[in-house]
């Protein structure tokens, strides 16, 4: 088999019929269980149309390794971490795009433990095994359902708030007809069972993988007005929306505004140390002041990580943080199997906002109004390196603060620049945050000038 070109940084993304079809997908469910020495192995899937066949084809490749594969059928990728570990098996596959193209699909994949999956953690032996040639058969496979595990992992997730402390409140919850809408209702009926005060409101619950009301990615500005006017319709006091495969949550405060990731990173790093004084928090490259500025108050410790779910939670396993955040909605606990989840956070907010008595608005305008930032400028470059190279050019003798952890970040006195390749699609990210006297906007033209500086017809792109 020729290379494959659906391997990524950390997990597998492709295009399908050219990146990713059913033979490729069962090569990699063989070459997963002879990398990883697996004999028991989770699976679950989003509900795209192609997640079915695809999933198929990999637990064929899977129990022709011999392998019990537990399946839990329709789920997010975070109830696949959780049954990993509560099943204690040897790894995990999820079946999914999340909130890439209807022509993509892909898979995420951990190994025992619920651990991250690299290349040097494995990814690399599974990408060449598959490439390989065709491996041997073993005995021993079979299929087990284990959607029963749903019940375990709503008590794990809930384990996170202290329900008393909710107050009467109206949540409008928007599924995006992506994978999330059953297992909220789980969460919710438990949440009823135990008298927990709340009110959901459902929009676009059911799973539909023909994505009727479009591709489940609240972070697209285009897709954020469906969820404000319902929220606003709804009299609710927060929304929540969730991507395809629910391990990025978004929320709204009452107004309907969405409130950008790097705002809820520093909510939720405030609710942790209010919980666990001293604590580490992680955080990614893109946007910090904030964040810093919050866990220095809080008397915990920030530590700056590689952007990548993979990077995030190697880096909770090796420091011990109690929680990391992604501006990108990925949100990271050390108690829940130091992997992501798109539910815990809007439960920790609803508490917050029980124990605090006031509107998420209010607890977050002072912050937006001391670290303004930009919110993530993407560009779809014919050279992007140079387009780096020219904004470095450009600012070398005002002398930054330089860092190269994740693409290029240099910060002056009342702004910072972050300029970055995306790991799993052909874009180069920009982000721009300020201190409160800072010219936000100005910054963000100047940078973006010299971006398009050589490509005249490019621009800005969603």
């Amino acid at each position: 088999m020729p290379p494959l070109t659906c391997f990524t940084a950390y997990d597998i993304r492709g295009r399908l019929g050219e990146d990713l079809h059913e033979g490729i997908a069962r090569r990699i469910g063989r070459a997963f269980v002879h990398a990883l020495g697996a004999r028991k192995v989770v699976v679950g899937r989003d509900c795209r149309a192609s997640s079915d066949a695809l999933t198929t084809a990999c637990v064929e490749g899977l129990v022709a390794g011999g392998v019990q594969v537990l399946d839990l059928g329709l789920c997010g990728t975070e109830e696949m971490y959780f049954a990993v570990t509560h099943f204690a098996a040897d790894g995990g596959i999820e079946v999914t795009a999340s909130h890439n193209p209807m022509d993509y699909n892909g898979m995420k994949l951990v190994r025992a433990g619920s651990a991250p999956l690299d290349a040097a953690s494995g990814l690399a032996a599974i990408k060449a095994l598959a490439e390989g040639p065709e491996l041997p058969a073993l005995p021993g496979g079979g299929i087990a359902d284990a959607a029963a595990a749903r019940s375990a992992y709503v008590a794990r997730v809930l384990s996170f708030i202290d329900i008393a402390a909710l107050r009467p409140m109206t949540i409008l919850v928007n599924a995006g007809n992506g994978a999330a809408g059953p297992t909220f209702d789980a969460i919710a009926d438990e949440l009823a069972a135990r008298g927990a005060p709340l009110r959901f409101v459902r929009l676009h619950h059911q799973p539909d993988g023909s994505f009727p009301n479009g591709i489940p990615n609240p972070l697209l500005p285009e897709n954020q007005p469906v969820t404000t006017a319902a929220v606003v319709a709804a009299g609710a006091d927060m929304g929540v929306a969730w991507d395809g495969d629910f391990d990025r949550c978004f929320l709204f405060d009452h107004r309907g505004r969405f409130i950008p990731g790097e705002y809820v990173v520093g909510l939720l790093a405030e609710v942790f140390l209010s919980k666990e004084p001293g604590a580490t928090i992680l955080h990614d490259p893109r946007v910090i002041w904030n964040t810093r500025d919050l866990v220095d108050r809080a008397g915990g410790r920030a530590v700056q990580v590689r952007t990548g779910h993979a990077f995030l939670k190697q880096a909770l396993r090796d420091t011990g943080a109690v929680y990391g955040g992604e501006m990108s909605a990925h949100h990271y606990f050390r108690d829940f199997m130091a992997c992501d989840s798109g539910m815990i956070p809007w439960l920790l907010v609803a508490e917050l906002l029980g124990r605090s008595g006031r509107p998420l608005a209010d607890l977050l305008a002072d912050r937006m109004a001391a670290f303004p930032s930009s919110g993530e400028i993407n560009f779809r470059l014919d050279d992007p390196a140079a387009a780096i190279a020219r904004v470095e050019a450009a600012f070398a003798d005002r002398d930054p603060a330089r860092d190269e952890m994740d693409g290029l970040s240099l910060a002056f006195p009342d702004w910072r620049l972050n300029l970055r390749r995306s790991n799993t699609e052909p874009l180069l990210r920009l982000n721009v945050e300020a201190r409160g006297g800072g010219d936000l906007q100005g910054r963000v033209a100047e940078v973006t000038a010299l971006i398009l500086q050589s490509e005249p017809a490019a621009a800005p792109v969603p």
